[in-house]
């Protein structure tokens, strides 16, 4: 279930990472590879919150 854009980086505890992955993922497919100015603030806030939801040893990959 993709969540809709906000403005504010919910708690890692409330979505897993691999949910904020797909919501990245969606957010590029909408864009169709560009992303506006706006869709790069949501992309930069979910970036944060996915990074917040993701074990350290499981993002040096």
């Amino acid at each position: 279930m993709l969540h809709s854009m906000s403005t504010t980086v919910e708690a890692a505890s409330e979505r897993s990472a691999a949910e904020v992955n797909e919501e990245i993922r969606a957010l590029w497919r909408r864009s169709g590879g560009t992303l506006t100015t706006e869709q790069r603030a949501e992309y930069q806030r979910l970036v944060m919150e996915w990074a917040a939801a993701t074990p350290p040893s499981q993002r040096a990959a």
